[in-house]
């Protein structure tokens, strides 16, 4: 594993029809800055919406086990894992994916062989930043969909998986390995999908599978294969599934170091383990963004806010529950100079408060377990002052501590500087809210 982040030397494309909707689609995946993650913009709409490949965007759907969704806003991107996985085995941490679609093509043959033809063309290149990294430093298990999942320490990232099926090819496999980009090339990304003949009607019925053929699908009847080529491994089915967990793995944000011990676990299944591992690290203190400095993909998977009311760029220290630091760069592009005012424009000081009490809320996020699962109101504001007013090309500076906490309730003393002044400063309340 190497020790920085990488991303690709060059863009690279792939065409095809993707499996469930089948569509004709182009992807082409791009060079990205450190600390970008993977991202898919669909340039397929105006608006090209930006959809990043982590946890709290993974959309609930019909079919879940058999595909992964992302969603943002009302914009989505359906089985992703394929993509996912072939970035992850190569250990490509950085990654603007580009798609004219709402799902990835399906490679030709039912593998990740031609994703990762195209990836390895382009060249992967280090940057010059630490790649995150998830340590396992305790046992974390899910039984969930009947499936039961585990995972344990381990120096490296090995899968150990098996799959049981009531079924007289299928039947009962095991596998467990090292994954490296040499292992995942070799004894991985050639496995392809499969499917059950059984299910093929009840698949077409829900209008899934429309881009499946026998070509980039095994299916599989009670007599045997049906396709005219032979299976690559006499286990394929069960590297498979694993191509499949390391796509699902992928949605934390960061390389993953320990075992993950599989039986019988699905896409559903596979992010429960995901949000385990990610409650328990944050309970163990492992800070699952970048070591406190998260960027604007980092805030805008725990804040709710969307332009124009996102007010917050970058988080530069944070404690939790005692103390948090962000910055916000104000712009003459920023739509409140408009109006405020024009020939004079100043940032609107309700405005900068309402700017410290986004990052004051990023401070209790990152004091509970899953922040998905929470909302933040803030209830009162007291000793607001306003000092200095905030121009264009300033650069607002929040220091917020913790004064007291209660429960869900807590009050934060605020300060807010331009080049070392207080522009504003304001004590305000508020309280963590389970939504409904």
């Amino acid at each position: 594993m190497s020790d920085f982040q990488t991303t690709l030397a060059k863009p690279a494309s792939y065409r095809g029809i993707g499996l469930h909707l089948g569509k004709d689609t182009t992807i082409t995946f791009k060079p990205a800055p450190a600390d970008t993650g993977i991202v898919f913009v669909r340039v397929d709409v105006p608006e090209r919406p930006r959809i990043r490949a982590f946890l709290e965007n993974v959309r609930q759907v019909e079919e879940q086990s058999r595909r992964t969704t992302l969603g943002c806003d009302y914009y989505e991107v359906h089985t992703v894992e394929h993509v996912l996985s072939a970035l992850y085995g190569l250990e490509i941490d950085n990654c603007i994916i580009e798609i004219d679609s709402d799902e990835p093509p399906e490679p030709s043959d039912g593998s990740v062989r031609s994703y990762l033809k195209v990836l390895e063309e382009a060249g992967v290149v280090e940057l010059e930043k630490p790649c995150k990294v998830i340590t396992i430093d305790r046992p974390v298990n899910v039984e969930a969909f009947g499936a039961t999942l585990t995972a344990v320490p381990y120096d490296g990232l090995k899968v150990s998986f098996t799959i049981d099926f009531d079924h007289p090819v299928l039947g009962t496999q095991y596998l467990s390995l090292d994954i490296t980009p040499e292992t995942f090339r070799d004894e991985i990304a050639p496995a392809r999908t499969f499917c059950l003949y059984e299910d093929v009607k009840q698949l077409q019925e829900k209008d899934l599978i429309k881009g499946g053929t026998l070509d980039n699908a095994v299916v599989v009847s009670d007599d045997g294969i049906m396709n005219d080529t032979p299976l690559r491994f006499p286990d394929e089915f069960v590297r498979h599934k694993i191509l499949d967990l390391l796509g699902d793995l992928s949605l934390l944000g960061a390389r993953l170091k320990g075992h993950i011990i599989s039986a019988k676990s699905g896409h559903a299944s596979n992010i429960e383990l995901v949000r385990a591992i990610y409650r328990t690290c944050r309970k163990s203190g492992t800070d699952l963004l970048t070591d406190g400095k998260w960027d604007v993909t980092d805030i805008m998977s725990l804040l709710p806010h969307r332009y124009p009311f996102l007010l917050v760029d970058r988080i530069l220290e944070v404690e939790p529950d005692k103390r948090i630091v962000g910055l916000k760069n104000v712009s003459i592009n920023e739509a409140f100079f408009q109006g405020h005012f024009p020939g004079r424009p100043i940032m609107p000081g309700v405005l900068v408060i309402e700017a410290m009490g986004q990052v004051g809320g990023l401070m209790l996020f990152n004091s509970v377990d899953d922040p998905s699962e929470w909302l933040v109101y803030f209830t009162g504001l007291d000793k607001v002052r306003f000092r200095n007013p905030v121009w264009p090309g300033d650069q607002l500076i929040f220091e917020l501590e913790m004064v007291q906490r209660r429960g869900p309730m807590c009050k934060m003393k605020g300060v807010a500087r331009v080049d070392g002044k207080v522009a504003a400063e304001a004590m305000l309340m508020a309280m963590l809210v389970k939504k409904k």
